[in-house]
């Protein structure tokens, strides 16, 4: 892929990508297990996520009046331009993300957040705009149920094994994890096949048969 750097590349997902494209592609290359739990859904149908995962530990651990959140104001300010938050939860349904906390990681140029779980603040999340993927939006504080241990480590979020700087991408069809060995050849290959696909849709509105077009273009 010929990018000098990751806004260049993630702007280039953001534009012509979609994620069924990566996870078949992904698929293929015999790596199937990366789509993270259907729940997991944009807080608004057009939110697009794309970037480097940075995986937050949460466990359902009270703490005291001192250290209510554990880590989580660590790893907030530890997210860098480009980053995704992205975390597994607790087992109790607190929120894990909201409105002050999109607003910190919007200004160090996170490109958003993915949870296992729920948000909240939706409207304030959704004014400024800042892609969040989650359950939905439900109110009840991680403050005295649940806080972050750790950052910036591997973690697992729905099932799925995520590393510091794999490639996070997610539309309104779900939200998949490329490993980052595999992220320069799975992406090279989807802008292909999407391309390719254009040339299908193209086909079908001249009226070619389905038959054809897949013996002639080899994607469907």
């Amino acid at each position: 892929m010929n990018f000098t750097n990751d806004a260049e590349f993630f702007a280039a997902v953001r534009r012509e990508l979609y994620t069924a494209a990566v996870g078949d592609i992904l698929d293929s290359m015999g790596h199937r297990t990366h789509f993270l739990p259907p729940q997991i859904h944009p807080l608004a149908p057009g939110m697009v996520v794309v970037g480097r995962a940075a995986p937050v530990v949460v466990r359902d651990e009270a703490g005291d009046a001192d250290d209510c959140f554990g880590r989580l104001l660590d790893a907030l300010d530890a997210l860098k331009a480009g980053d995704v938050y992205l975390t597994d939860g607790g087992a109790t349904h607190y929120a894990l993300w909201g409105e002050l906390m999109s607003t910190r990681a919007l200004h160090l140029g996170a490109t958003g957040a993915v949870m296992n779980g729920y948000c909240r603040d939706a409207s304030g999340i959704l004014e400024l705009g800042f892609p969040t993927f989650c359950w939905g939006s439900y109110a009840l504080d991680i403050k005295y149920r649940g806080k972050v241990v750790d950052y910036g480590v591997p973690s697992m979020v729905g099932g799925i094994r995520v590393e510091p700087g794999d490639v996070v991408f997610g539309d309104r069809d779900g939200v998949l994890v490329v490993p980052q060995a595999l992220a320069a050849e799975a992406f090279e290959a989807a802008f292909t096949k999407v391309r390719t696909e254009n040339q299908v849709r193209e086909a079908f509105r001249q009226g070619m048969p389905a038959v054809e077009a897949y013996a002639k273009f080899g994607v469907m």
